[in-house]
């Protein structure tokens, strides 16, 4: 067993995890993070004008948790609240949406929540968190720039196969079966297709940052951080090492936090960055990848911002 584990920790470089409690959704981390960066930030919540929610652990499939999250965190009726099913990629979608929004003029003040309870005690990969980040107009702010892409032909790759209304849940899927491998599995549970995700990921993921950098007219050098969607240590070096990033400038949480899911960009910022980013002005490059396939990368600059320190629950 030791073994075994010195072998994942090497494979995946992931030493620790965070697991919910049973009773806790990925809502509950997020609401103690937006209650300790709203008085932060001190903002009123009626100030509040739109709440998005990125994530795939809704508390119900339906209502949107979003609009659950509205009422719970006092925020005035008129606030735009509404959810995105993403995972991974989320992060990087969910900041062009609602930075979308407030440069349209709809939006002066924004949250944008991310997350998932994605946990399990048998799976070594994927760790619980929930995050909060606010955007604020300034005619003053530098451009963020974007670079967003889809391909549904790779929907397998990373998928809950039952549960919705394709194939919804029925006693068959209770009852755990040796799948094409050999491997007992509960059909209910998430599939994760492993060479696809790291064919996807490390062939798709380099080029789209050198694009988004071309586009930008910026070269490694101009930028003081990449942050990537901490999925594990292969893909991750696999990306840096094709880039020819130094470690230095890829700040990673694996080690401490596994596979954060949609929360690993801001999990990676606060755990990694936040006294860096404090202190003054930063150029990052964020990319998020994963289910849907899907994947988005930004790049953007970090002045004057408000980080509070980690909340453990």
């Amino acid at each position: 067993m030791r073994l075994e584990r010195e072998r994942l920790v090497r494979n995946i470089g992931i030493h620790q995890r965070r697991l919910c409690f049973e009773w806790q959704c990925f809502s509950d981390l997020a609401f103690e993070a937006t209650e300790v960066l709203l008085a932060d930030l001190g903002w009123a919540r009626d100030e509040v004008d739109a709440l998005i929610v990125v994530t795939q652990s809704p508390d119900y499939l339906i209502p949107a948790t979003s609009i659950i999250m509205q009422d719970r965190l006092g925020l005035a009726k008129s606030t735009i609240a509404f959810d995105v099913n993403l995972g991974c990629s989320g992060y990087t979608f969910g900041l062009q949406i609602l930075g979308g929004l407030i440069a349209s003029g709809v939006v002066k003040k924004g949250l944008l929540l991310v997350g998932d309870k994605s946990a399990t005690v048998i799976d070594p990969l994927f760790s619980d968190a929930g995050t909060v980040t606010a955007l604020e107009f300034d005619p003053s702010a530098s451009p963020i720039h974007f670079d967003m892409n889809s391909d549904g032909s790779g929907y397998r790759a990373i998928i809950l196969p039952v549960g919705g209304h394709r194939e919804p849940l029925a006693l068959q899927h209770m009852v755990t079966a040796r799948d094409k491998d050999g491997v007992l599995r509960w059909p209910s549970a998430l599939v994760l297709d492993g060479p696809a995700v790291l064919s996807f990921s490390t062939q798709q993921i380099p080029p789209a940052v050198r694009r988004l950098m071309e586009f930008s007219q910026l070269a490694e050098s101009d930028i003081d951080y990449f942050l990537f969607h901490q999925a594990n240590k292969m893909i991750n070096e696999t990306i840096r090492k094709k880039l020819g990033l130094s470690p230095e400038k890829v700040p990673s949480t694996l080690h401490d936090f596994g596979n954060t899911s949609g929360a690993s960009i801001p999990v990676t910022m606060t755990a990694r960055l936040r006294e860096a980013l404090l202190a003054g002005r930063k150029k990052l490059l964020m990319s998020g990848f994963g289910i849907g396939l899907s994947w988005g990368s930004c790049i953007l600059d970090i002045e004057g911002a408000k980080f509070p320190e980690m909340v453990e629950l």
